[in-house]
Protein backbone atom coordinates (compact mmCIF):
# COMPACT_ATOMS: atom_id res chain seq x y z
CA UNK A 1 0.00 0.00 0.00
CA UNK A 2 1.34 3.60 -0.82
CA UNK A 3 1.82 5.96 1.71
CA UNK A 4 -0.80 9.47 1.05
CA UNK A 5 0.63 12.69 1.02
CA UNK A 6 -1.52 13.49 3.66
CA UNK A 7 -1.29 11.25 6.85
CA UNK A 8 -5.04 11.81 7.92
CA UNK A 9 -6.67 8.59 7.63
CA UNK A 10 -3.42 6.63 7.20
CA UNK A 11 -3.63 4.79 10.04
CA UNK A 12 -7.09 3.67 9.51
CA UNK A 13 -5.78 2.01 6.14
CA UNK A 14 -3.14 0.63 8.26
CA UNK A 15 -5.58 -0.80 10.37
CA UNK A 16 -7.43 -2.06 7.59
CA UNK A 17 -4.48 -3.82 5.65
CA UNK A 18 -3.44 -5.61 9.05
CA UNK A 19 -6.94 -6.67 9.77
CA UNK A 20 -7.45 -8.23 6.09
CA UNK A 21 -3.17 -10.19 7.15
CA UNK A 22 -5.39 -11.68 10.43
CA UNK A 23 -8.54 -12.85 8.19
CA UNK A 24 -6.69 -14.48 5.43
CA UNK A 25 -3.83 -16.34 7.89
CA UNK A 26 -6.26 -18.15 10.82
CA UNK A 27 -2.75 -18.98 12.15
CA UNK A 28 -1.78 -15.70 12.66
CA UNK A 29 -1.21 -14.82 16.75
CA UNK A 30 0.88 -11.77 16.53
CA UNK A 31 1.14 -8.74 14.98
CA UNK A 32 3.58 -7.63 12.87
CA UNK A 33 6.19 -5.03 14.97
CA UNK A 34 5.70 -1.56 14.57
CA UNK A 35 9.29 -1.14 12.90
CA UNK A 36 7.83 -3.56 10.27
CA UNK A 37 4.75 -1.54 9.94
CA UNK A 38 6.61 1.56 9.84
CA UNK A 39 8.92 0.94 7.29
CA UNK A 40 6.30 -0.67 5.25
CA UNK A 41 3.98 1.68 5.08
CA UNK A 42 6.57 4.69 5.36
CA UNK A 43 5.06 6.15 8.14
CA UNK A 44 6.04 7.40 11.65
CA UNK A 45 5.38 5.18 15.20
CA UNK A 46 2.73 7.52 16.19
CA UNK A 47 0.51 6.47 12.91
CA UNK A 48 1.41 3.14 13.67
CA UNK A 49 0.56 3.22 17.41
CA UNK A 50 -2.91 5.13 16.05
CA UNK A 51 -3.11 2.17 13.89
CA UNK A 52 -3.20 -0.99 16.52
CA UNK A 53 -4.74 1.30 19.10
CA UNK A 54 -8.07 1.15 16.68
CA UNK A 55 -7.32 -2.27 16.30
CA UNK A 56 -7.09 -2.61 19.97
CA UNK A 57 -10.61 -1.03 20.42
CA UNK A 58 -12.04 -2.81 17.42
CA UNK A 59 -11.17 -5.88 19.64
CA UNK A 60 -8.82 -7.54 16.67
CA UNK A 61 -5.69 -7.10 18.86
CA UNK A 62 -4.29 -6.29 22.37
CA UNK A 63 -0.96 -5.33 23.86
CA UNK A 64 1.62 -7.98 25.36
CA UNK A 65 3.96 -6.38 27.93
CA UNK A 66 7.37 -6.98 26.78
CA UNK A 67 5.97 -8.96 23.52
CA UNK A 68 4.61 -8.01 20.28
CA UNK A 69 0.98 -6.97 20.15
CA UNK A 70 -1.33 -10.34 20.18
CA UNK A 71 -3.90 -11.46 17.83
CA UNK A 72 -7.43 -11.74 19.52
CA UNK A 73 -9.51 -14.21 18.09
CA UNK A 74 -13.27 -14.85 19.18
CA UNK A 75 -13.73 -18.21 20.98
CA UNK A 76 -10.01 -19.07 21.93
CA UNK A 77 -9.14 -18.87 25.73
CA UNK A 78 -5.75 -17.16 26.46
CA UNK A 79 -4.29 -16.81 29.70
CA UNK A 80 -4.05 -13.57 30.88
CA UNK A 81 -2.25 -14.41 34.48
CA UNK A 82 0.91 -13.13 35.33
CA UNK A 83 4.20 -14.85 33.53
CA UNK A 84 5.28 -15.71 36.97
CA UNK A 85 2.01 -17.48 37.89
CA UNK A 86 2.26 -19.52 34.81
CA UNK A 87 5.80 -20.14 35.43
CA UNK A 88 5.40 -21.86 38.62
CA UNK A 89 2.10 -23.70 37.11
CA UNK A 90 4.83 -25.06 34.83
CA UNK A 91 6.79 -26.78 37.41
CA UNK A 92 3.69 -28.84 38.58
CA UNK A 93 2.42 -29.56 35.01
CA UNK A 94 5.93 -30.58 34.15
CA UNK A 95 6.48 -32.25 37.16
CA UNK A 96 9.06 -31.00 38.48
CA UNK A 97 10.92 -31.95 41.71
CA UNK A 98 12.87 -30.04 44.24
CA UNK A 99 16.35 -29.35 42.84
CA UNK A 100 15.69 -30.17 38.95
CA UNK A 101 16.81 -27.55 36.57
CA UNK A 102 14.09 -24.69 35.06
CA UNK A 103 14.00 -23.87 32.24
CA UNK A 104 16.42 -20.76 30.91
CA UNK A 105 14.88 -17.52 30.39
CA UNK A 106 15.72 -18.23 26.28
CA UNK A 107 13.59 -21.11 25.67
CA UNK A 108 10.63 -19.42 28.31
CA UNK A 109 10.73 -15.99 26.48
CA UNK A 110 10.32 -18.56 22.75
CA UNK A 111 7.41 -21.06 24.49
CA UNK A 112 5.63 -18.20 26.04
CA UNK A 113 6.32 -15.48 23.16
CA UNK A 114 7.43 -12.79 25.46
CA UNK A 115 10.94 -10.82 25.82
CA UNK A 116 13.93 -12.12 28.02
CA UNK A 117 13.72 -8.92 30.22
CA UNK A 118 10.10 -10.15 30.98
CA UNK A 119 10.53 -13.22 31.56
CA UNK A 120 13.71 -12.28 33.55
CA UNK A 121 11.01 -10.19 35.86
CA UNK A 122 9.20 -13.11 36.43
CA UNK A 123 11.51 -15.68 37.10
CA UNK A 124 13.35 -12.79 40.03
CA UNK A 125 9.69 -12.84 41.52
CA UNK A 126 9.57 -16.29 41.98
CA UNK A 127 12.92 -16.48 43.24
CA UNK A 128 12.33 -14.16 45.74
CA UNK A 129 9.15 -16.10 46.66
CA UNK A 130 11.09 -19.36 47.62
CA UNK A 131 10.30 -21.16 44.79
CA UNK A 132 13.58 -20.57 42.22
CA UNK A 133 16.83 -21.44 43.30
CA UNK A 134 19.68 -19.86 41.57
CA UNK A 135 20.31 -18.11 38.19
CA UNK A 136 21.57 -15.03 36.95
CA UNK A 137 24.28 -14.64 34.50
CA UNK A 138 25.57 -18.36 33.12
CA UNK A 139 23.92 -20.42 36.58
CA UNK A 140 20.81 -23.16 36.21
CA UNK A 141 17.97 -22.23 37.80
CA UNK A 142 16.45 -24.56 40.03
CA UNK A 143 13.27 -25.76 41.36
CA UNK A 144 13.46 -24.72 45.66
CA UNK A 145 9.48 -25.77 46.34
CA UNK A 146 6.78 -27.17 44.56
CA UNK A 147 4.01 -24.98 44.68
CA UNK A 148 0.72 -25.98 45.57
CA UNK A 149 -1.63 -26.34 42.59
CA UNK A 150 -4.44 -23.97 43.13
CA UNK A 151 -8.04 -25.11 42.94
CA UNK A 152 -10.06 -23.61 39.50
CA UNK A 153 -13.94 -22.90 39.99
Amino acid sequence: MAPQANPRGTFLKIAESVKKLIEDDPTMTLLPSLAEVMRSYKVSRGVALRAFSLLRQEGVAEPVPGARWRVVRTGRLIDRRPLDQRLAELIVTEGLEEGEAFPSASALAERFGVSRPTVTKALEKLEAAGVLAGGGQGKVRTVRAVPAREGRS
